[in-house]
């Protein structure tokens, strides 16, 4: 079955950086796109951004210039390196497999999910 395990989140001061970890398992992972989502208490999911099989990103705006969605195919991973956090950037993140529809320009999530990793942006 699919499995998704997150790891890399923790406390990092405001300007800091991190770099999450996402490995899948189960399903021919270099096929599927793939995404990083977050959820701040009190608020919905959103997507943090996005990444195909060959490998177009697309980016939610507060990421764009301070966030890398990448992945290795070989290790059935994907990354997101955080810099420049800010405490608004407060939240569990999780990945997600997208659909088969997904495109470069389209995420269509499935309903495997990692078990998220917290990440807080505090000084």
């Amino acid at each position: 079955q699919v499995q998704l395990v997150e790891s890399g989140g923790g406390l990092v001061q405001p300007g800091g950086s991190l770099r999450l970890s996402c490995t899948g398992s189960g399903y021919m992972f270099s096929k599927y796109a793939m995404a990083w989502y977050r959820q701040a208490p009190g608020e919905r999911r959103e997507v943090v951004a996005f990444i195909v099989g060959a490998g177009s990103t697309n980016y939610a705006e507060y990421a764009k210039g301070r966030f890398t969605i990448s992945r290795d195919n070989t290790k059935n991973t994907i990354y997101l390196q955080m810099n420049s956090l800010k405490p608004e950037d407060t939240a569990v993140y999780y990945c997600n497999q997208g659909s088969p529809s997904s495109s470069g320009s389209r995420y269509d999530p499935t309903d495997y999910w990692g078990q998220g990793t917290q990440v807080t942006v505090s000084s």
